[in-house]
C-alpha cells in the first residue's frame, strides 16, 4: 500500500507548535515510507479564515522543511461534500433538526437534573412533514445531524494501540449548520476518501471524533484510513498551544532567529524516547523516529531545552552553511565565523559577536590594572602571529608581573573585547592582530 497522508490545518491565525507537531509526524511518516504528503487547508469557516493566513501557512511549513505533494482548499470542493450530504439523507443517517442552541441547552440542563447523560434525544427523528413545514414557517431552518449507530466503534491505533469509542454514549452529531455551511467532521471524511488518505495522524483529542468519522466513512462506502493519536504538546506549565489564547507562533521563532530543525526536533522529539538532540536533517529524525517511540503520557515544552538545541546546531554549523546568511548581514570571514559560532545561542547574535573582531568595543579597564595592561602593551609580541604568541605573550605578562590565572587574563580579556565572557582568547588575538591590540589596549 502507498501511503498517503495529509495535515489539515484551519487557515484562522498562525500555526504554533502545538500545530507543528501533527505536521511534521505526518511529514516523517510520509518519509519513512515513502509516501506523499497532502496539505489540505480547512476553509470552510469563510469568517475566520483568511487567504493570508493559508499563505502564511505555507510559509511556515517550507521554513521547517516541509514541501506538501498536493495543496487543496475545501472551500473549492464544496460540490463534492453536497453529494454526500444528498447520500446521507437518502440512506436516512442524515436528518434536519430544529432545536434552538436555547432549546438544547435546556435539554441537557434537565438530563443533568435527572442524572442521564446530556446528549442530543433525537426529538427530531419523531417529527412528521408536516411539523417540520410548520417550523420552516415559523422562519427556523434546520442543523442536521448525522444519525450514530450507537455501537462500540474499534479500530487499532498505529500510535495507542487497540480503542474502543462507544458512540452509544455520544449525541448524533451536527454536520451541516442551520446557515447551509459545513462543520469539519464531514467534509473531512469526504476529503479523506476522495484524496484516498490511509493514515490520519493527529492529536488525542481527536479520539472520540474518530469513532464518529469511521461510522461516517462506512456510511459513504469509504475505504476507512488507519489512525495515530500522538500526545498533545504542552508549556511549561502544562497548558496547551492554542491560536486563541496568543501562544508562540512558528512566524515568532522564525523572526526571533531560531534554527527551524531546532524548533522541528523541540515540536517533535519532545515526549518521545528520543533524546531531544541534533539531527542532520528532517529525513535523519524520519529514519529513527518510530511511532512505538511516541510516550502515552505528556509532552512538555522547555524553552531552555529548545535554546540549549539551537545552539548545539549553530555550534556545528559549517562555514558553507552560514556563508550565505553572514553574507545577508554584512559580515565575511570563515575564520570569524569559526571563532565565534561557540558563542551563539541563535544566528543574529553573530551581528554582536562580530564586533569582538572588527569593533568598535568598549575596553574595560580597572584603576588597579592599568599599570599592568601598560606593560601588556609593551610585552606585546611583533608580527607574525600564529596559534603561539598568546602564549608567548602572558608567559612574558607572568614572569615580569607574577599574575596568573584570572588575574593576569581577565584584564586582558576586558580590555581586548569589554566582556567578561567570550570566544578563546588565543584564536581572538591572531584575527584582530597587532594593531587592533595596540588600539584597545590603554
Amino acid at each position: 500500500m502507498s501511503v498517503i497522508v495529509r495535515w489539515a490545518p484551519s487557515p484562522t491565525g498562525r500555526i504554533h507548535l502545538g500545530n507543528a507537531r501533527p505536521a511534521l509526524l505526518n511529514w516523517f511518516f510520509a518519509r519513512r515510507h515513502g509516501g506523499k504528503y497532502v496539505l489540505r487547508m480547512d476553509d470552510t469557516d469563510l469568517a475566520r479564515s483568511t487567504r493570508a493566513f493559508a499563505d502564511g501557512i505555507e510559509e511556515d511549513l517550507a521554513w521547517l522543511g516541509i514541501v506538501p505533494d498536493l495543496l487543496v482548499r475545501q472551500s473549492e470542493r464544496t460540490a463534492l461534500y453536497d453529494g454526500a450530504r444528498d447520500r446521507l439523507i437518502a440512506a436516512g443517517r442524515l436528518y434536519p433538526c430544529y432545536e434552538t442552541e436555547d432549546e438544547l441547552d435546556r435539554k441537557r440542563a434537565r438530563a443533568r437534573l435527572l442524572g442521564k447523560p446530556p446528549i442530543y434525544d433525537r426529538a427530531a427523528l419523531a417529527l412528521t412533514d408536516d411539523d417540520r413545514a410548520r417550523l420552516e414557517a415559523e422562519g427556523r431552518k434546520p442543523h442536521w445531524r448525522f444519525k450514530l449507530d450507537g455501537r462500540p466503534v474499534q479500530f487499532e491505533d498505529v500510535i495507542k494501540g487497540a480503542q474502543t469509542v462507544n458512540t452509544a454514549s455520544m449525541s448524533d452529531p451536527v454536520l451541516i449548520r442551520a446557515d447551509g455551511s459545513y462543520l469539519y467532521t464531514l467534509p473531512s471524511v469526504v476529503d479523506d476518501i476522495d484524496l484516498g488518505i490511509t493514515h490520519v495522524i493527529r492529536g488525542e483529542d481527536h479520539v472520540s471524533n474518530t469513532g464518529t468519522q469511521i461510522e461516517i466513512f462506512e456510511a459513504l462506502g469509504g475505504t476507512v484510513p488507519a489512525f495515530g493519536h500522538h500526545n498533545l504538546l504542552t508549556d511549561a506549565a502544562g497548558q496547551g498551544f492554542s491560536k486563541r489564547l496568543g501562544s508562540q507562533s512558528i512566524a515568532d521563532f522564525r523572526a526571533e532567529g531560531y534554527e527551524p530543525l531546532a524548533v522541528a526536533i523541540a515540536a517533535t522529539l519532545t515526549g518521545t524516547s528520543l533524546s531531544v538532540e541534533p539531527y542532520e536533517s528532517l529525513d535523519a529524525i524520519a529514519e529513527k523516529l518510530d511511532f512505538s517511540m511516541i510516550s502515552h503520557g505528556s509532552a512538555r515544552f522547555d524553552p531552555a531545552e529548545l535554546n540549549g538545541l539551537n545552539a548545539r546546531l549553530l555550534h556545528a554549523m559549517s562555514y558553507e552553511d552560514a556563508a550565505p546568511r553572514l553574507s545577508a548581514l554584512g559580515l565575511e570571514g570563515e575564520a570569524m565565523w569559526m571563532l565565534l559560532r561557540e558563542n551563539l545561542t541563535r544566528f543574529p547574535d553573530i551581528v554582536e559577536w562580530s564586533r569582538l573582531v572588527t569593533g568598535p568595543i568598549a575596553p574595560v579597564v580597572a584603576p588597579e590594572d592599568q599599570d599592568f595592561l601598560a606593560l601588556a602593551k609593551a610585552l606585546l609580541p611583533p608580527e607574525p602571529w600564529d596559534d603561539t604568541t598568546w602564549g608567548q605573550w602572558t608567559d612574558a605578562l607572568k614572569t615580569a608581573t607574577g599574575r596568573k590565572g584570572k588575574a593576569l587574563f581577565m584584564p586582558l580579556r576586558m580590555a581586548l573585547t569589554g566582556r567578561h565572557d567570550g570566544p578563546e582568547l588565543k584564536s581572538l588575538l591572531v584575527l584582530l592582530g597587532r594593531k587592533a591590540c595596540l588600539d584597545r589596549l590603554p
